[in-house]
């Protein structure tokens, strides 16, 4: 006898080997044997064999009309023989009715399953709104299919068009059709889906999938503004008697700084650094805080930026020149035979902003030798040449108190470069590091940040410092973090370094401006009047969200900037390039702040000049390969303390190199404003180095 059952929701047949009870021991086509309850059994017959009577009942299930089927099924509950009875009249034998289960079993939609071979037809207006689901999901599969077989063919289906084929790739609902279709295509194309989007046409450029995925996590609803009201200043500010200028690339829009030399009597010297105070008109949790808190800092990237605070907000407290500015200024008086501070002072107030210089037009004249000789016609040259004199001597020591934490003097490439995009066409230019104005400029930010830092810290009043300290011993790895209370950065050579020179375009800045106007305004009181009391809990969150936003701002930028050097490449035609060592396999291009590992390079000293093959360039991956050609030169081997001392010397940079080239880094000497080379993302004059062009640099901080 054989017997056809159902286990776990399927059907099988077997042949009865014994019966025990209400059990039956029962072997099934495969050769494996199961224990079957009675009550599971629905058929019991003898012919056909088990296998056979499957193999039948499947192809006589395909033949069966659900729609005649349910028309003849009662409105009640029914067992399935009595169904099978109205269907198929007198020849109904066990084939029929193994075919008349499974066919009731696989169309839910029209029946349902109410115990052991008991059913129940569907309600008619159900099975009416069923059915019109399953037209829908046919149609949208054919659809599917469609727009499928034409991303296979490399054409774009009309479905694609607009905005939807960039949304697939960067916030995709993997429920729709699109979707479906792009990953089927991509998987049978063996390629990834935004490369069949580039082929495709769907995406205009690379770049645009790079923008398109950084504003899709960061900047969801846009890079928009909405209206906002710009607050009023004290009336009782008052007004500086200096005319201050301010030191900027061509392109800076958000000026923060600017300087300001008085010559007084005793060969004394008051220098002002003045930092535009857009905190005199915002307050904590109006509309505008509530924006520049959720931006927290300005994105810059090659040819293009998304600021921290609306243009109305930046043009009212921007340094521009021919108007009193409002202004948090730090005056130093100096001794101009020793260049010692004799005195400071911290103001809130206007001041006059005389000229905006550019390093576009001053480089070439504010030379060493021209500040040496007095030559030259420029602008403020008197004032340059002071302040000169002074950021040398404030640089001398800050490498005296690095040497205290056993730092090496600092050390930073000679070139630097800048970033030009004109539609896809980009044009980048070096320009020298560590001039008298890039030299200046990062000092005196230096001076105010580190200056105000103690202010604060005089006033009990809590800010935002970043410290450096050893990790280990004295000489170990160094480890760069932002806290609320006053700790030394060794890598700078300051005993506490709070940023507070940018606020137009960091929050950092802002909220130290804020506690730095309560120390001016109300002194040994700022405590109580400060807007973020200490230990507040909403300062540390500050901390922690705009640490992790900036760093990510940063890698965006890195990578725009690398994406760029790629196109580059291809733009100029290079099929071969000259680059250096740096260290093992990592190698920097010479023309371009590229830095490429090179597998199979071999062993070459540090500073090796090669000729390199460009292989390939994909500028979806942001990935380059190239090959060795031939050695060009390398640097001459010196031996003992002196070659040991050389290689120290550039250990510094090496870092930088290798934590740039991973995306890893912050900064090399935080010096953008901390000492003489950028921060990647900061937009602080980066020893002079300014804005939008400060924000493109490969390097990074000592140690981080």
């Amino acid at each position: 006898m054989n017997v056809f059952f159902e286990e776990s929701g399927s059907f099988k047949a077997g042949s009865v080997l014994s019966r025990q009870g209400d059990a039956f021991q029962v072997e099934l086509p495969g050769g494996r044997r199961a224990k079957v309850r009675a009550k599971d059994v629905l058929i019991e017959f003898e012919k056909p064999s088990a296998g056979e009577l499957m193999q039948q009942a499947e192809a006589a299930a395909q033949d069966i009309d659900l729609d005649f089927l349910w028309e003849c099924a009662p409105e009640d509950e029914f067992p399935f023989a009595t169904l099978g009875a109205e269907y198929f009249g007198e020849s109904f034998g066990s084939i029929e009715r193994a075919a008349l289960v499974l066919r009731m079993h696989g169309a839910p939609v029209y029946f349902r399953r109410k115990g052991r071979g008991m059913y129940q037809r569907a309600p008619q207006e159900q099975l009416k709104m069923a059915l019109a689901g399953l037209e829908r999901k046919r149609q949208q599969a054919l659809v599917q299919a469609g727009y499928e077989d034409e991303l296979k063919a490399g054409r774009l289906p009309e479905g694609f068009s607009g905005s939807k084929a960039l949304a697939l790739l960067t916030r995709p609902d993997k429920n729709t059709i699109e979707y479906k279709a792009l990953e089927g295509a991509a998987a049978a194309r063996g390629i990834s889906q935004a490369r069949l989007m580039l082929e495709c046409g769907g995406i205009p450029s690379a770049r645009a999938l790079h923008e398109a995925k950084f504003l899709s996590e960061f900047f969801p609803h846009g890079t928009g503004f909405p209206p906002v009201t710009v607050g009023t200043l004290p009336e009782d500010l008052p007004e500086a008697d200096v005319q201050a200028f301010s030191i900027d690339d061509i392109t800076t829009t958000e000026i923060d700084d600017a300087f300001s030399v008085e010559h007084l009597a005793d060969g004394r010297v008051r220098i002002g650094v003045h930092i535009a105070a857009p905190a005199l008109g915002i307050e904590r949790g109006d509309e505008v805080d509530a924006i520049a808190r959720t931006r927290l800092s300005t994105v810059y990237m090659p040819g293009d930026k998304i600021t921290m605070l609306p243009d109305s907000v930046v043009e009212a407290f921007t340094l521009a020149e021919g108007g009193l500015r409002p202004a948090l200024s730090l005056y130093v008086i100096i001794n101009r035979e020793t260049q010692e501070i004799v005195a400071s002072e911290t103001r809130a107030e206007r001041v006059f902003v005389k000229n905006n210089l550019r390093h576009n037009t001053l480089d070439e004249l504010v030379t060493e030798e021209a500040l040496a000789a007095g030559t030259g016609d420029y602008p403020h040259k008197e004032d340059i040449a002071v302040l000169w004199s002074f950021a040398q001597a404030l640089f001398e020591k800050r490498q005296t108190a690095r040497a205290g934490y056993g730092l090496r003097r600092e050390v930073q490439r000679n070139t630097d470069f800048n970033f030009y995009v004109e539609g896809e066409h980009i044009t980048i230019t070096p320009r020298r590091r560590g001039s008298p104005l890039d030299t200046i400029v990062a000092e005196l930010a230096i001076l105010a940040n580190s200056s105000w830092g103690a202010f604060l810290h005089d006033h009990g009043v809590p800010g935002i410092y970043r410290s450096q300290r050893a990790f280990g011993a004295p000489t170990g790895p160094k480890r760069t973090r932002m806290q609320t209370n006053a700790a030394p950065h060794e890598g700078l050579g300051v005993t506490q370094y709070a940023w507070s020179t940018s606020p137009l375009r960091r929050y950092v800045d802002l909220v130290n401006q804020w506690q730095l106007l309560a120390c001016v305004q109300h002194g040994v009181t700022a405590k109580l009047a400060a807007p973020f009391k200490p230990k507040d809990a909403d300062l540390f969150a500050v901390v922690q969200g705009f640490d992790d936003t900036y760093t990510a701002y940063a890698d965006h930028q890195r990578r725009m900037e690398y994406f760029w050097c790629l196109r580059w490449l291809k733009q100029e035609n290079r099929k071969q390039v000259v680059a250096s060592v740096v260290k093992g396999d990592l190698v920097r291009l010479e023309e371009i702040p590229l830095l490429l590992h090179v597998p199979g390079l071999g062993v070459h000293a540090r500073g090796t000049r090669l000729q390199m093959e460009v292989m390939s360039i994909d500028e979806l991956t942001v990935e380059a390969s190239v090959r060795l050609l031939h050695v060009l030169d390398a640097p001459t081997v010196t031996s003992g303390s002196e070659a040991e001392e050389a290689d120290e010397g550039e250990e510094e940079i090496i870092d930088v190199a290798e934590e740039s080239a991973e995306g890893e880094a912050e900064a090399q000497a935080e010096a953008d404003l901390d000492g003489g080379a950028a921060e990647p993302g900061d937009a602080e004059n980066a020893a002079g180095t300014s804005d939008a062009a400060a924000d493109q640099q490969h390097v990074a901080e000592p140690g981080r």
